[in-house]
């Protein structure tokens, strides 16, 4: 049984300092998780994650092979064969889930450490957000109502029964971004479902899964439940799962190309998919709308996460007659912004993912600076070897710039004056991506007509980022391929089967 860390103080200006059973955690490779213990290569090929904030080691990972994933396949599929877990009953399911959130809360303080040592976000915004994020799911969908998983309905005399089953054994492949957040997204309602599951965790941020897989066999799910696999996409961990026969889906949250690399490897076994994919999200302001308060959520919706999120809010629109006075509060903003180590809780802007993505985001900076006129921030900024990048704000970019169609995904915000209700609402559309937006007006009546005419999957009205798990959560045009949340996940995790029960209604008329 693990340690479990005592909880973190996020007072004073000091670093977290590592636990010393977390240091030596850290300090022994980690294999695969596959049947309820961790597996290593014959060959004995390992990978290291490196903190993107000092360029510095953090762990040594196996890297599956082709042989490797197609073990986590297969033992997964005896797994579920066996019926060990898919036999269980649904609230059996539902409890594991409920210990699962417990065991994640326990250990708390670890994930959120190894969050911020993996992704270089602030150590507030693991403990405070992605954790306790990540314990909310499994309770969200342990709460679902088992009604949602038989259906009885009665007519002409018979009885149809609508029952949900597993699908089997599911790949999810999950982003460095939001790490075990958004990996428990998936990992709950696909193990409510009764699936065996193999998780491929981005190679830039797999520590969280790692730590959470070893959680699992302390909370009594099955050996070969759930499954870990790690390594990188193209001809690796990655491409090996999601075009194996022997998946019957794949969950993937990630970036669009990768997406359309997944679809071609899963498309000859006719695999079920579901996409969340990339973002470029508006913050649109009228001027009857609380730009005060606008401009404050403005500042989280262009920054959290350093930018690097997929409902992050990187085009901001302003109508005129409040331009100036919203760019000055907004900016005012952005200058208290604490970039520095993550692991100090005064920080509210850590390093981005690693200098690879950084060298992207400075080459969108560098086409700002020259056709725009920059407000805070340098494409020449820059801070030793890793991978900080400070606030940056542009403003008169031309329509068409690359920087307000493409996704930069770091901490690069574009504010853009508009006249017009139509002329907002076309330059808002003008992207290949469509997946939220954030739209700010004291008229009910213009918020309703703005979210009806704006491509985008998730659209909030004079708030940034309020979330109810039941509601669909997905994306337009580039977006994405399907909905989560609530019984859009448990749809995708089952297949439904209808049976007739012929003459058990009232009445005794034929199918």
């Amino acid at each position: 049984m693990k340690a479990k860390p005592a909880p973190l103080s996020l007072e004073g200006t000091s670093p977290v300092a590592i636990p010393a059973e977390l240091a030596a955690w850290l300090s022994a490779p980690k294999g695969a998780w596959i049947g309820g213990e961790p597996v290593f290569p014959k060959a004995e090929k390992f990978f290291t994650t490196v903190n993107p904030a000092t360029g510095e080691p953090i762990a040594r990972l196996a890297e599956a092979g082709r042989e490797m994933v197609e073990l986590a396949i297969a033992t997964a599929r005896r797994t579920f064969d066996a019926g060990t877990w898919s036999g269980q009953s649904y609230e059996r399911r539902a409890d594991s889930l409920r210990k699962l959130s417990q065991l994640v809360m326990e250990h708390r303080s670890a994930l959120a450490i190894l969050e911020s040592l993996d992704t270089g976000k602030p150590i507030r915004e693991s403990y405070e957000g992605d954790i306790l994020r990540a314990a909310s799911n499994f309770d969200f969908f342990a709460s679902q109502n088992e009604a949602g998983v038989e259906r009885v309905y009665e007519s002409q005399g018979n009885r149809h029964v609508a029952r949900r089953e597993p699908l089997g054994v599911v790949a999810l492949v999950t982003p460095w971004n939001l790490p075990l957040y958004l990996a428990t997204w998936k990992i709950a309602p696909a193990l409510l479902m009764g699936n065996s599951i193999v998780l491929k965790p981005s190679e830039l941020t797999p520590l969280t899964a790692a730590y959470f897989a070893e959680l699992t066999a302390e909370a009594g799910l099955p050996p070969g439940v759930f499954n870990v696999v790690h390594g990188f996409g193209e001809d690796s961990a990655g491409a090996f799962l999601v075009g194996h026969p022997g998946i019957n889906a794949v969950s993937f949250t990630g970036e669009t190309t990768t997406g359309k690399a997944i679809m071609k490897a899963a498309s000859p076994h006719l695999t079920r998919v579901s996409f969340e994919l990339g973002g470029k999200g508006a913050l649109v302001v009228f001027a009857d709308a609380d730009w005060e308060r606008a401009a404050d959520e403005a500042v989280r919706a262009g920054f959290r996460n350093q930018g690097e999120i997929c409902l992050a809010c990187p085009r901001v629109y302003i109508e005129g007659a409040i331009y100036d006075r919203f760019k000055q509060r907004f900016l005012a903003g952005v200058e208290r912004l604490r970039m520095g180590d993550p692991l100090n809780p005064q920080t509210t802007l850590g390093a981005l993912i690693s200098t690879d993505h950084r060298s992207k985001v400075l080459s969108y900076a560098e086409i700002a600076e020259r056709e725009g006129h920059v407000l805070t921030g340098s494409a020449a900024v820059t801070k030793d070897l890793t991978s900080f990048f400070a606030p940056f704000v542009v403003e008169g970019l031309p329509a068409n710039s690359r920087v307000n169609h493409e996704e930069v995904f770091g901490p690069l915000v574009t504010l853009n004056r508009f006249e017009r209700e139509d002329e907002v609402i076309a330059l808002v559309n003008d992207t290949p991506y469509g997946l939220s937006s954030s739209v700010w007006t004291g008229d009910r009546a213009r918020a309703e007509r703005v979210a009806a005419k704006i491509r985008i999957g998730l659209v909030w009205i004079n708030c940034w980022f309020v979330r109810d798990l039941r509601v669909p959560f997905g994306g337009q045009k580039k977006s994405g391929i399907g909905r989560e949340g609530g019984t859009h996940s448990l749809d995708f995790f089952s297949e439904w089967k209808s049976i007739c029960f012929f003459g058990e209604g009232k009445g005794n008329s034929p199918c």
